[in-house]
């Protein structure tokens, strides 16, 4: 393949494409969330998958997990989680387990405002997804977008 085969210009069209959705998803979502709750885009992200730990095997996750499901560095996520403490809406606790290990968990006031701005983030969402479907490029990707359904999980 050359640079300008074809197939490399059409991936790399519906790479920026792509981009260009994500980058209007974020920014809408992001002034809601800011004006209404005073959270960041991030900052919504790491208290909803905070918020879904549980007691049982493997319902904690390490920082690297959280890292990973909030798609930042670990450091980056260490200095968030930092800032979501410093405002009571997380706190942090050695492993019983492992003294090596630190979990994190949402607060009671860290769920109340988790709560009160998911509807906020899913108004917001709704919003851009309608707004990017009316551009020709990006309708199909919106579509793809909305057949997506979350994975089922076996109990």
């Amino acid at each position: 393949m050359t640079a300008t085969d074809p197939a490399l210009t059409a991936l790399s069209q519906g790479w920026c494409a792509l981009s260009l959705l994500h980058g209007k998803i974020e920014a809408r979502i992001e002034r809601a969330l800011q004006s209404g709750h005073g959270l960041s885009v991030r900052e919504f992200s790491l208290l909803g998958v905070l918020s879904r730990q549980h007691n049982g095997p493997g319902g904690h996750l390490q920082m690297k997990q959280v890292a990973d499901a909030v798609v930042l560095s670990q450091s980056a996520t260490t200095r968030l989680v930092t800032r979501l403490e410093d405002r009571g809406l997380l706190m942090r606790y050695l492993c019983d387990t492992d003294r090596r290990g630190i979990y994190t968990d949402v607060t009671d006031a860290g769920l109340a405002l988790l709560a009160e701005a998911r509807p906020t983030n899913d108004s917001a969402l709704r919003a851009a997804l309608d707004e990017a479907a009316k551009s020709p490029e990006l309708a199909p990707l919106v579509r793809a977008v909305e057949e997506l359904k979350a994975p089922v999980q076996v109990a």
